[in-house]
């Protein structure tokens, strides 16, 4: 009876052991199954910036694009912070595009030029759309060590749209317009003289030209698809655009803490809706108007 039992037992062990054997290699099968899948089919069949056609059909344009898509799927704490911080820039940025007659996509241009923050090059750009102190002015925003309006998310699109409206007059492609927001007009215009080309994907240009509506068009796809290249967050993840109180004010501010005070805020919160305040006050001698936000709630 007792060999029977211990039988019995070994059976039991083994039909065990062989089902884990077959959980396990299923499991893997599986994942390894999934990745395939998910190898095979990141690319996109087509591609398009603002509605201009990508030709994935030349060997070295999809190339550039798949590198593009492979880098920002792999940077993942810098796509997921643009993910989160798109939640509160776009709305602010998609009606002035569209105000401007300029194409939805170019939201993806702000998204790699700073992701969505006011960064600071070496060279001097600054703000979300990174302008140069001159270009700025050209455009019509305020550039001094009291006042530097290319941290005001709402004129510095103003002034990306001024920018690019005249790019592409001068191209006739929204496409060469976003590259020469990199490599610069003259320097685009240059290129395609000496050339004899027109198409930004037929051109030779810099490195950084080069990959320029590439990363654009690797941003695009992965923030329109997140879950896709696996990045799946929730709606409670993303960055909240607060609601504000705007204030008028047309005369110098000695004080900005002061201030921020009566308003029933502190000098932090001021500065983080206000960034384009650069000084502890606001010297105003001409009384020229300036337009203060005072966030409503979240603090």
């Amino acid at each position: 009876m007792k060999r029977i039992e211990r039988i019995s037992v070994a059976l039991t062990i083994v039909l065990a052991s062989g089902l884990l054997v077959f959980a396990s290699t299923y499991n893997s099968k599986d994942k390894i199954d999934k990745e395939k899948v998910y190898a095979s089919s990141y690319f996109p069949l087509t591609a398009n910036f603002a509605g201009e056609a990508t030709p994935l059909k030349i060997s070295d344009v999809k190339e550039r694009l798949d590198r593009e898509l492979i880098v920002n799927i792999n940077l993942h704490a810098s796509t997921i912070l643009a993910i989160k911080r798109a939640n509160r820039a776009f709305p602010v940025i998609e009606p002035i595009l569209k105000k401007n007659g300029i194409p939805d996509d170019f939201k993806y241009l702000a998204v790699i030029e700073s992701g969505l923050v006011n960064a600071v090059s070496g060279a001097g750009a600054r703000g979300v759309w990174q302008f140069m102190p001159e270009t700025a002015k050209e455009r019509g925003m305020e550039v001094n060590d009291i006042i530097d309006e290319r941290y005001d998310l709402e004129k510095s699109t103003e002034g990306a749209c001024s920018y690019l409206l005249r790019a592409k007059e001068k191209f006739g492609t929204w496409t060469l317009a976003a590259a020469s927001d990199n490599g610069g007009m003259g320097g685009v215009n240059k290129q395609m003289d000496i050339q004899k080309e027109s198409n930004y994907y037929d051109l030779l240009l810099t490195e950084e030209t080069s990959r320029y509506v590439f990363r654009i068009l690797a941003l695009k796809e992965i923030m329109k698809n997140p879950e896709k290249y696996g990045f799946s967050l929730a709606d409670e993840e993303l960055y909240t655009l607060l609601p504000t109180r705007k204030i008028e004010v047309d005369t110098t501010i000695l004080d900005l803490a002061d201030f921020a005070k009566a308003q029933g805020i502190n000098y932090k919160i001021l500065k983080i809706h206000n960034p384009w305040l650069r000084d502890r006050k606001l010297d105003n001698p001409t009384n020229k108007k300036y337009t203060i936000e005072i966030p409503l709630k979240g603090y």
